[in-house]
């Protein structure tokens, strides 16, 4: 092996770019989490109706 570090312009773009696609894989990654989890929380609730508050009938 040699000890020289490869210091051309294509190996820094070839560093940044990778750097891009990993951040970017990232960023998708979270912001698919978030929207599953979104809609997991949506999910959960009622189903929204015209009548409000939801109040059990009285048994008097």
């Amino acid at each position: 092996m040699s000890n020289d570090s490869d210091n051309s312009l294509a190996g820094r773009a070839a560093i940044a770019a990778g750097a891009a696609i990993g951040s970017a894989a990232i960023a998708a990654a979270l912001l698919f989490v978030k929207r599953r989890s979104d809609r997991k929380k949506a999910d959960a609730q009622p189903p929204k109706t015209n009548t409000a508050p939801h109040f059990p009938s009285e048994t008097d």
